[in-house]
């Protein structure tokens, strides 16, 4: 992403708003701002050093997203009860689930060797932390969007994973999700390796629906009274 102080000239409309709504899914994910948190036009143009126009534009664009939601005193950072977590989880199961068996039939020789690198780098980062799980995993993900070489389906993913900045820990913070996902990831590699579009859909379809139960058991099995989640998760 661009720089957050770059000057506007020279800009179409509207990019800065993207650059914006960027920086502010950035920091929802990293936990900057917390969920159920009002967050202003003023402060957020001050802290990224921008006229209020691109913020609202961002925000309008964040709101349609369901990152924010109106509250009594504004606009609040979104928290997700348990069926939107379901919910959630289910479409990127679909989509996550269409886009390896669209790389199994267009994968390019290179995309796969790259695919099995990503895959690769997870597995030697199966023993680190948790966050630089979470980026590895995101790697390998990417490099399945790029392989199956359909831009509608990209854009739809893109727009899922932002929802995911929402989710305030990464499942890897549990200790047996990453021998699990090591595992999810082979199965899936060597899928789409194989030219098995509904072996590599049935791969990844079951990967996500595993990365479900653990994000449940990790913001809810603790508490059963818990339903929505709170920045103290």
């Amino acid at each position: 992403m661009s720089n957050e102080n770059e000057p506007s000239s020279g800009r179409r409309p509207g990019a800065r708003g993207a650059q914006v709504y960027h920086a502010l899914v950035e920091r929802i994910r990293n936990g900057e701002f917390k969920r159920g948190v009002r967050i202003r036009e003023e402060e957020v143009a001050a802290m990224l050093d921008v006229s209020r126009t691109p913020v609202r534009e961002a925000f309008a664009r964040l709101q349609a997203r369901g990152l924010l939601e109106a509250s009594a005193g504004g606009l609040s950072i979104a928290q997700l009860n348990r069926p939107q977590v379901i919910e959630l989880y289910a479409m990127r199961a679909k989509l996550e689930a269409a886009a390896a068996g669209f790389a199994a039939e267009n994968a390019s020789a290179t995309e796969i060797f790259g695919l099995r690198h990503m895959a690769e780098l997870f597995e030697a980062e199966s023993s680190g932390e948790a966050a630089t799980l979470a980026r590895a995993n995101r790697l390998f993900h990417e490099a399945i969007y790029e392989a199956a070489h359909n831009r509608y389906l990209l854009k739809m993913l893109e727009d899922l994973n932002d929802s995911l900045a929402l989710l305030p820990e990464t499942t890897f913070a549990l200790p047996d999700r990453a021998p699990e996902a090591r595992d999810e990831h082979r199965a899936i590699v060597e899928a789409i390796v194989a030219r098995q579009p509904a072996k590599a859909e049935a791969a990844a379809s079951e990967h996500i629906l595993k990365a479900l139960s653990a994000r449940l058991k990790l913001l809810f099995s603790m508490d059963p009274q818990k339903t929505a989640f709170s920045h103290n998760v």
